[in-house]
């Protein structure tokens, strides 16, 4: 089993957020097979049936909820699957160099209904959760971001909790930051795509 255009496509946001993918030995290909994990929250629960109805073509049973209350599922068999391979070294997802070359609009927009959050209510500013990633791989990011689809951003850190003034706290992980200031670009590159239970997570435009 293969991923089709689309599949492939959306393939290369979601990997950058909550997707994994299960790596394998069979000896009846002598080769690697994958299968996709897709999870959500239960408030995210019509998003992880969109997702599903995405690769349902790879997938034999509907999602279930599991112990946690979160929804799953996950896709049959994918064997040596080319596109698995570049983002895991044994069972760690990386970034590959090439990402760029194929991470297009609608991957941009399925990366931010994984993992985008507003800033705040008063800001056009938002954030997108890159936690798993160490601080090389976030500034690689951060790079292709503003290089191929012209936004500005930048790495963003995020301290241990405390009463220490923030410069005294350690630094937990960064997070990609884009600036308000490149509100209308992003709207331009990913709003048609959000399905509405996920719009909450785009700003609204401020009057000034």
């Amino acid at each position: 089993m293969k991923l089709n255009k689309k599949q492939k496509e959306i393939f290369y946001g979601l990997i950058l957020g909550d997707l994994h993918v299960t790596q394998y030995c069979r000896k009846l290909d002598n080769g690697t097979s994958y299968r996709l994990y897709f999870e959500q929250g239960n408030n995210h629960k019509n998003y992880l049936y969109h997702l599903y109805k995405i690769y349902q073509s790879l997938v034999k049973t509907s999602p279930k909820q599991n112990k946690k209350g979160n929804w799953y599922f996950h896709s049959l068999t994918l064997r040596d699957e080319p596109i698995c391979a570049k983002f895991y070294k044994g069972n760690i997802k990386r970034i590959p160099l090439d990402l760029f070359d194929y991470l297009t609009p609608l991957g941009l927009a399925y990366w931010f209904m994984d993992d985008g959050s507003i800033k705040s209510k008063e800001s056009k500013g938002v954030y997108l959760n890159t936690q798993s990633f160490t601080y090389d791989e976030v500034l690689f990011l951060c790079k292709g971001l503003e290089s191929k689809f012209f936004l500005k951003v930048w790495p963003s850190p995020c301290y241990e909790k405390g009463k220490k003034h923030y410069t005294e706290r350690k630094i937990l992980y960064h997070q990609i930051y884009i600036s308000g200031h490149s509100y209308e670009i992003l709207k331009d590159l990913i709003y048609k795509y959000l399905i509405p239970s996920m719009q909450y997570k785009f700003p609204k435009k401020r009057k000034i």
